[in-house]
């Protein structure tokens, strides 16, 4: 994925099919100076990690 798609998602009402490492993930946030997403699973809200954006995948 790019970062321009991510900033879109994340700025979205909507929920979009988003997934890391096979994990649906909810993104939180996009920082489009390093290309990084704050993202966590979506069903563990407490595991939020900061992971390149090109290793986010929309279904």
């Amino acid at each position: 994925m790019n970062v321009q798609r991510a900033a879109e998602i994340a700025a979205s009402p909507v929920m979009a099919n988003v997934t890391f490492d096979g994990d649906r993930v909810y993104i939180q946030h996009v920082d489009e100076a390093t290309a990084t997403a704050r993202i966590y699973p979506l069903d563990q809200p407490e595991r939020e990690q900061s992971v390149p954006v090109s290793q986010l995948n929309e279904h």
